[in-house]
């Protein structure tokens, strides 16, 4: 049974950082690429990160620079670190594979950024 539980978020003023954490089990983790994914209020879903079983990682233009995604394999986590927060990175973060098909969504973990 896939279980994903993300953690971290909360309510930063603009400019701040967080950090999000993902627990995953029931999966062969170190073998499958991650991604980040963010919903915001009347908005559909979208992915913002992804770091490869390989480690490399990709984002969307909008975070380029500001977040970072990784891993810890022994912990079968991944991470992303967000910095110089703007009211738009405000929604729901979910950890999850950035392939079709998705595993069963996390409950996801809110950001609210505004001052």
């Amino acid at each position: 049974q896939v279980q994903l539980v993300e953690s971290g978020g909360g309510l930063v003023q603009p400019g701040g950082s967080l950090r999000l954490s993902c627990v995953a089990s029931g999966i062969a983790f170190r073998a499958n690429d991650m991604g980040w994914y963010r919903q915001a209020p009347g908005e559909q879903r979208e992915l913002v990160a992804t770091i490869t079983s390989m480690f490399t990682t990709m984002y969307k233009d909008s975070v380029k620079g500001r977040f970072t995604i990784s891993r810890d394999n022994a912990k079968n986590t991944v991470y992303l670190q967000m910095n110089s927060l703007k009211p738009e990175d405000t929604a729901v973060y979910y950890c999850n594979s950035p392939r079709r098909p998705v595993y069963s969504w996390g409950q996801g973990t809110q950001v609210t950024v505004s001052s």
